[in-house]
């Protein structure tokens, strides 16, 4: 059979492509490139008759959730999706659309290496190119103060035996000060970009708890005068400054002639909030005594079941602190608290809202742990088949603890409100639906959930940490149960979430897996603006007195009256809400591994070193990228798109 030579033409275009991608890979392979490499590199490659889509056209926005009723976690999760759908939508697409976005958003020029930055957060495929709210909020008090200071701050700090030291100079990482597992670890996430770091050195916290509460009047200042440096300067300088002095003298440990005080005092096992409420608003709850406990309520909680509405709000010592200053270890008696009132740049883990700490991804997300690891061979039942409860294991950590004491720390308290035994005779506030409005919700505060929680909880101590002057006063309050490894805990669907000294590690697993992560946290994280409440988990209160109202809703409780019944029924009843539990560890799990991957934790450090170099040069507001992003146009696969003037003269800087 004679083939057309059209379909000729056709074929032998297949068959030339495919030779085309068999010999690049081989010399790919021969020059030793891999993994990301390989990928970034073959998607430069066009094919004929196709043209490249933009790296952002894969993502699809999924349609809204429809409430099935008016409860309040149907209603917030409505809320929640419509929030989420709004922040996808906003995502910069291009290099110019992110310079751009930025120039708007911050008043400045992206700092030197930002367009190295772009591309290698291109390379890894960054999902939202924009999202690093945290770095710049964590930074932005720091141009109030002159670059020599930070700089002598950060090369001295580590002499004090609770601060490590990392030094990097002529693009490596020259030395480490006080050496702890901690800088270990953050050292090898540096070494992934180094190569385009400037000179600096890098303070970072070795202790649990965090470290820098600045007075509200002394940071109102220092944001004022941060405002008023913001500038788009013209034909500004595309490098960092080097020779800079007041940095640590790698070759000599000795201590410079003058060296600037942190300030630290101790405050062990002291009530953090005596502390805390000097950088809270005078207004707030913490500093304003006329406001009430339910006016604070009101702004992050729903009279209906308890049910957190405002997540950031929820974990805001000047809103909640003086509820739960004396129901949290941290709050009632932190093991480690030395803080300082001076604004220091100092890196850590966690922080609460009050601190001024420079956050960054937590070495738990970063180092290979099988305690904190998500392996999806361990999680291999799907939602359908998970048991109807809640779990949660730990040891006795989050303050220090006494036989006078202990009923105040969280974990206790946690472990006892879930306890079949402890919750015996007890009432708690659930929701029940109205007889006369099916659909729609009640408190009903009588609530006896003992045998709902025998049925439905797994909660439990497996041993004791932290006691004075030991924890021998344990024994005859809690049963230890024996460790669960994630595959135990994984055969649950819902895992619940607790702060211990600080942060929990476990969080990132939690969400990467096929069940529901419940949160109750006062600390701030790295990733805390891309998760979104209600969508990817659920919130509860520090307090736990709406986990019956959470675990009732999804689990169901009762049977619903008879239509015809007669007066007030004495037993709470409402429907199972087994979609929306699917829907939201669904959506958790799918956006954990869009945004909380360890290539969103390089992305992340990358960006904060290059602003943080940016902070402690001298020569901070003459340095940056002032183009107009034009050059990435090809790279973006927007280069035959016509820009208007209006396009371009939102970039800013050089068109």
């Amino acid at each position: 059979m004679t083939i057309p030579k059209p379909r000729k033409r056709l074929l032998f275009l297949i068959i030339a492509t495919f030779a085309v991608f068999a010999i690049v890979a081989n010399f790919l392979v021969l020059l030793g490139l891999t993994g990301a490499d390989i990928r970034s590199q073959f998607s430069r490659i066009p094919l004929p008759r196709l043209s490249r889509k933009p790296w952002h056209s894969q993502d699809k926005i999924e349609g809204p959730y429809e409430p099935r009723d008016a409860h309040p976690i149907s209603l917030l999760m409505a809320e929640a999706d419509k929030q989420w759908a709004a922040y996808e939508n906003s995502r910069s697409t291009t290099f110019r659309h992110t310079i751009a976005k930025y120039r708007r958003k911050y008043g400045r020029h992206p700092p030197p290496g930002f367009k190295k930055w772009y591309r290698f957060a291109r390379e890894r495929n960054v999902h939202n190119i924009d999202d690093f709210e945290q770095i710049m909020d964590d930074l932005r008090p720091f141009w109030a103060i002159e670059p020599r200071v930070l700089r002598n701050l950060a090369a001295n700090m580590w002499r004090d035996e609770s601060v490590a030291g990392i030094h990097i100079r002529n693009h490596k990482v020259v030395k480490e000060t006080n050496k702890y597992w901690r800088s270990e670890t953050l050292i090898t996430l540096i070494n992934r970009f180094v190569k385009y770091l400037p000179d600096m050195d890098i303070a970072m916290n070795r202790l649990d708890q965090p470290r820098v509460v600045v007075p509200w009047e002394d940071m109102q200042a220092h944001l004022k005068k941060e405002q008023e440096t913001r500038q788009l300067r013209p034909n500004v300088w595309g490098n960092f400054t080097t020779g800079m002095d007041n940095m640590l003298n790698i070759t000599s440990e000795e201590e410079p002639v003058h060296q600037e005080d942190p300030q630290w005092f101790p405050a062990h096992g002291k009530q953090y909030m005596e502390t805390a409420k000097l950088a809270c608003p005078p207004k707030s709850h913490a500093r304003n005594s006329d406001m009430s406990k339910a006016d604070a309520e009101a702004s992050y909680k729903n009279r209906l079941g308890g049910i957190i509405t405002n997540f950031n709000r929820s974990s805001d010592l000047c809103t909640v602190g003086p509820e739960i200053q004396d129901q949290h270890g941290f709050l009632f008696s932190g093991s480690t608290i030395i803080p300082t009132k001076r604004l220091v740049p100092i890196f850590g883990e966690c922080k609460v809202n009050v601190n001024s700490d420079i956050l960054f991804p937590a070495n738990m997300y970063w180092k290979h742990d099988e305690r904190y690891d998500y392996d999806e061979k361990h999680d291999n039942l799907n939602w359908e088949h998970k048991y109807d409860s809640i779990i949660w294991r730990g040891v006795t950590s989050g303050g220090t603890q006494t036989r006078e004491n202990w009923r105040k720390m969280h974990r206790q308290r946690l472990v006892r409100v879930l306890n079949s035994t402890e919750m015996t005779d007890q009432a708690v506030r659930i929701l029940s639906e109205q007889p006369e409005k099916q659909g729609e919700y009640e408190n009903f505060r009588h609530f006896h959930p003992s045998e709902f929680a025998a049925n439905h909880t797994d909660v439990g101590f497996t041993g004791t940490m932290s006691c004075i002057p030991d924890c021998k006063f344990y024994d005859d309050v809690f049963a230890m149960k024996p460790m669960a490894p994630f595959p135990e805990q994984f055969k649950q669907k819902f895992l619940v979430d607790v702060d211990g000294h600080s942060f929990s590690g476990r969080w990132h697993a939690f969400l990467e897996s096929k069940s529901l992560g419940i949160k109750a946290t006062i600390f701030r994280e790295w990733h805390d603006s891309r998760l979104f409440a209600w969508r990817h988990f659920v919130p509860m209160d520090n307090r736990y007195d709406d986990v019956y109202s959470i675990l009732t809703y999804f689990l169901g409780v009762g049977a619903r009256p008879e239509p015809h019944a007669l007066g007030p029924t004495e037993d709470a009843y409402i429907p199972r809400h087994e979609a929306e539990g699917k829907r939201l560890a669904n959506q958790g799990r799918e956006w954990a591994k869009k945004v909380l991957r360890r290539e969103d934790i390089e992305i992340y450090m990358f960006r904060l070193l290059l602003e943080y170099g940016r902070i402690v040069d001298d020569n901070r507001d003459r340095i940056g990228y002032d183009g107009d992003g034009s050059e990435l146009d090809k790279y973006d696969g927007v280069a035959n798109i016509r820009w208007t003037d209006k396009d371009k003269g939102a970039q800013g800087g050089s068109v």
